[in-house]
C-alpha cells in the first residue's frame, strides 16, 4: 500500500508539473473557432495550421537559431570559466576563498530590472545594441555565479587523494585538472550546462531591452511579439511555445542520469 501510494503521488506530481505543457499542446492542435471556447476540452479535430503559420508567417525560425547561438555560446564559455574557477577554489591554495565565493554570489543577487539601464547604456556606447554579442556577454556574466558555485561544490566532492596522487605522479595542477578531475566531474558539468542553457534560452528582460529587430531577437521576445493589433493568436503562441520547449525536453531526457548524479554529488559522504 505504501509503494502504491508513493507511485500515485509521483504520478499526480508529474501530471501537475506537465499540465501547462500538455495544455499548450492541446491548444496548438485546436481549430481556430475552438480556441476561445470551453468546452470542448479536447479539439474536435486535430489541425496543424498553427504550426504551419509560425514557420511561414513569422520570424520564429530565425529567433530559434539566435537562441541556439546565444544559449550554446553562453553555456560553453560559462563551463570553461566556471570549471577553471571551481577547480581553483576547490583544490588550489587560494587566499580569501570564502570572500571570493561571497563576491561571486553577490553578482547573482542583483535583480535584473536594476541592471537593465546601466547595461543598456554601456552596450549602446560600445556599439553592441541589437547584436547577439550583447546578449552573449550579458548572459555569460549572470550565469557564471551559478556555474562557479555548482562546479566548486562538485570538485570538492571528488576525493582530494586523487588530486594529490596525480601531483605525486608528476602532473602539474592544470594537467591534473583536465586529465583527472574534469572527467570525474562530468555529471557536474552536465548539470551546470543544462541549468545555464535553460537560463539563457528562457531569459526575456535583457533580450527585450537589448534587441530591436528580428535579426537579433531570441525566442521569448519573438513569442511575446506574436499578438496582433486586434486579436491574440492563441494557437500560434501555443504552437511556438511547444516548439521552443522541445529542445529543453530532449536535453533533459538525454542527460537526465548525469544531471541527477551531478545534482546529488556530495550529498552522501562515506
Amino acid at each position: 500500500m505504501r509503494s502504491a501510494a508513493r507511485g500515485l503521488a509521483l504520478v499526480l506530481v508529474a501530471l501537475y508539473s506537465l499540465a501547462p505543457f500538455l495544455w499548450q499542446i492541446v491548444t496548438s492542435l485546436k481549430p481556430a473557432h475552438e480556441l476561445t471556447s470551453l468546452p470542448p476540452l479536447l479539439p474536435s479535430r486535430i489541425e496543424f495550421a498553427s504550426y504551419l503559420a509560425i514557420f511561414s508567417d513569422s520570424p520564429l525560425l530565425r529567433a530559434v537559431v539566435n537562441s541556439l547561438i546565444v544559449a550554446g555560446g553562453t553555456t560553453l564559455l560559462a563551463l570553461v570559466i566556471g570549471a577553471l574557477a571551481g577547480f581553483a577554489l576547490a583544490r588550489l591554495r587560494v587566499r580569501r576563498r570564502a570572500a571570493i565565493l561571497a563576491g561571486v554570489l553577490v553578482v547573482s543577487m542583483f535583480p535584473p530590472i536594476a541592471t537593465v539601464s546601466p547595461l543598456f547604456l554601456l552596450l549602446n556606447a560600445l556599439g553592441l545594441h541589437d547584436t547577439l554579442l550583447a546578449l552573449f556577454l550579458t548572459y555569460t556574466t549572470f550565469s557564471l555565479p551559478l556555474a562557479i558555485w555548482l562546479l566548486t561544490n562538485f570538485f570538492r566532492s571528488i576525493p582530494e587523494e586523487l588530486y594529490i596522487a596525480s601531483l605525486v605522479d608528476g602532473c602539474t595542477p592544470f594537467q591534473s585538472f583536465y586529465r583527472v578531475m574534469l572527467p570525474l566531474d562530468s555529471p557536474g558539468l552536465a548539470a551546470a550546462a543544462l541549468l545555464v542553457f535553460i537560463f539563457s534560452w528562457n531569459e526575456f528582460l535583457y533580450a527585450l531591452s537589448f534587441t530591436a529587430t528580428a535579426a537579433s531577437r531570441t525566442v521569448p521576445v519573438a513569442i511575446a511579439l506574436f499578438p496582433g493589433l486586434h486579436e491574440v493568436p492563441w494557437g500560434d503562441i501555443a504552437a511556438a511555445s511547444v516548439v521552443v520547449t522541445l529542445p529543453l525536453l530532449v536535453l533533459a531526457m538525454v542527460f537526465h542520469r548525469r544531471i541527477v548524479d551531478g545534482l546529488t554529488a556530495g550529498a552522501v559522504k562515506g
